[in-house]
């Protein structure tokens, strides 16, 4: 099976899911409802049966709560320099417009409010309306896009075909069809309306009618956007509704609709990684481990970071603060939201590489949030094997409170008993501090790291006090109602939200030998269980701590493998050697890398997970 943003769906109570090929029947919910979590916060992160627009509702709710606590404070103004409706003055890395005064040091303005114009691009072909009806898969208009390097337009009406509301009243939508190409292009798309009552919305299938992505109104916007890389030489339909309660129960059969919502006229861009056109690069400076935040609403639809020596490290067409911590202060809204933590002081240079027309940009930096911590104080993140009570509404909507079962409950499942209990914790905790303490001070990307790492067994119980995040490490699918290996709170760049929670469940990594994502599966005669159990563990744990402290998923198919690489390929994260064999003298030590960033969740750019990690870690100043 190809990896793929999501397979298929969940049919009744029963949810499957599909890693690297293996079907996993996962436990009965019961009693407990079954909790629609984030992908991107998710080990693995491709589960089955998502309910997309479940997780669009979650992302806006916590959007709208995130954004209310965000003090606003005066902005240092700044317009572009290049005249509106023009442009090759500050279209490179080399001609950036330089913003002075920006940044965390003393006598500097740490946000930027800065505008700009993207002269219209009128070499993007335009598509003639759709004829109706166009309202599957079987009946998509063409796009004729077919890998990157391309874009098109297109306009339509949600509501003049036969299931508006002059109509069966089923719910009008309009399928384009596009190839995702050899290349593995990034693929974008985005409607406006700038007349009607029309509230859209965006869905991706497949050519079985598989949904992978969807987005619906950002920022309480009536326009939608969504961004995915897609596997290469296949065809995917884009469909334009009106609402996700809209959604389609047969994308393959017209009139399967949920009823008529909003009506009316859109336009419609999608864009295949296309650079043409008018383009604005902005540079100024920053400190080591300066927190880097930017959002962009208006006409810009992409934002990219690059380093001082013109690398992308951080590049986007979506906003997915939803994913923020709660506390964190990072703009967002926007049609386009970046973040970054400078590994070194340099000049950095900020690209609004698509969109047309007037812009705004929310620039912000900020030191991590542990350095403003009071002064002396040392983040501690606490291994609780011991079982524990967790509020599972911070995942996702449909939680609440639920009782995770400990550790000692699953080691008959690996075939160990009660006396390789603590031998086991000891192996689980060195791999979190070898990943998470030892390997930062050794390659000393932050000069001022300081972390505690603490565990049930041998201390106290702090969750709960400041400065404290905990990994749950235990429970099941079936008590938490979340369909995962791992799940962190959120992704914190500069840990600003300082005591959240991650889990680590151990009911499908603890199943009988067979499927990829049972440790079982990779034992043998020759394994040091307790090695191998506790080297897996510890990465899984490493990696949601990952997440809580600023990284995203990286590239899983490519030949770099680090830590935060996502679900797809256990023995990956399991770091079984060449042998197929876990606990044997080649297994790796898998660590926090620089790698490129996960394509599937449509970023671009080369992610510094060691130095995301690092500066989450200051020992505070006060």
């Amino acid at each position: 099976m190809e990896k793929r943003l999501l397979g298929v769906l969940a049919t009744g109570t029963a949810l499957t899911l599909l890693l690297g090929g293996q079907a996993v029947a996962a436990p009965e919910p019961q009693a407990v409802p079954m909790i629609q979590p984030d992908p991107l916060l998710m080990f693995p992160s491709k589960p089955a049966g998502v309910d997309w627009a479940e997780v669009v509702r979650d992302r806006e709710a916590k959007v709208r709560a995130r954004l209310q606590r965000v003090t606003a404070q005066a902005a240092l103004p700044y317009r572009e320099e290049e005249a509106a409706g023009t442009n090759g003055a500050n279209d490179t890395p080399a001609t950036a417009e330089h913003i002075a005064g920006f940044g965390t040091g003393r006598g500097t303005n740490s946000k930027v409010a800065l505008t700009g114009d993207l002269k219209f691009d009128e070499t993007i072909p335009v598509l003639p309306p759709l004829a109706e009806p166009n309202d599957s898969i079987g009946q998509a208009g063409d796009t004729g896009l077919v890998g990157g390097g391309q874009a098109v337009r297109a306009s339509g009406t949600i509501g003049d075909g036969p299931y508006g509301s002059a109509g069966d009243g089923t719910g009008d939508v309009d399928f384009y069809r596009f190839n995702s190409g050899p290349d593995g292009a990034t693929f974008s798309a985005r409607t406006a309306t700038p007349t009607g009552g029309l509230d859209t919305f965006l869905a991706l299938f497949d050519v079985d009618g598989n949904l992978w992505t969807l987005s619906s109104e950002s920022a309480g916007s009536p326009d939608a956007a969504l961004t995915i890389t897609p596997p290469p030489n296949r065809d995917f339909y884009l469909m334009v509704g009106s609402d996700p309660v809209g959604l389609p129960t047969d994308p393959k059969t017209p009139g399967t609709g949920g009823g008529v919502l909003t009506e009316g006229p859109y336009q419609l861009t999608i864009n295949s990684g296309r650079r043409g056109g008018d383009l604005d690069y902005y540079s100024f400076d920053l400190r080591a481990g300066d927190v880097l935040g930017a959002s962009v609403s208006g006409g810009g639809t992409r934002l990219a970071v690059l380093d001082p020596a013109g690398r992308e490290v951080f590049g986007s067409s979506q906003d997915l603060t939803a994913i923020f911590a709660f506390d964190s202060p990072m703009p967002g809204g926007g049609n386009a939201v970046v973040d970054f933590v400078a590994p070194r002081a340099g000049r950095y240079l900020l690209g609004v590489e698509a969109g047309e027309g007037a812009y705004d940009v929310k620039l912000e930096a900020f030191r991590p949030g542990t350095e403003t911590a009071p002064r002396g104080s040392v983040h501690t993140i606490f291994l609780d094997f011991d079982g524990a009570r967790v509020n599972t509404a911070v995942f996702g909507t449909g939680g609440g409170l639920r009782d995770l079962s400990p550790l000692s409950a699953f080691l008959p499942r690996w075939g160990l008993t009660a006396r390789d209990e603590r031998a086991l914790i000891t192996a689980i905790t060195a791999t979190v501090r070898e990943n998470l303490e030892r390997d930062m001070l050794a390659k000393g990307t932050n000069p001022r790291f300081a972390l505690r790492i603490l565990n049930s067994r041998d201390h106290a119980d702090p969750w709960g006090q400041p400065n404290v995040s905990r990994v749950v490490v235990g429970g099941t699918i079936a008590e938490s109602g979340i369909p995962t290996v791992g799940i962190a709170q959120s992704i914190d760049a500069g840990n600003f939200g300082r005591e959240e929670t991650a889990l680590v469940l151990l009911d499908e990594i603890s199943s009988p030998a067979g499927p990829q994502i049972s440790l079982n599966s990779y034992l043998g005669p020759g394994s040091d269980r307790v090695a191998f159990i506790g080297r897996a563990v510890g990465n899984i744990t490493s990696h949601e701590a990952g997440h809580i402290s600023g990284s995203w998923h990286t590239d899983l198919l490519n030949d770099v493998k680090g830590i935060m690489d996502p679900g797809g390929d256990p023995a990956v994260m399991f770091a079984v050697g060449p042998d197929g064999v876990g606990g044997t003298a080649d297994d790796p030590d898998l660590d926090f890398v620089e790698e490129r960033l996960n394509p599937g969740e449509g970023f671009t750019g080369t992610e510094d997970t060691v130095n995301r990690t690092a500066w989450a870690f200051v020992r505070g100043t006060g």
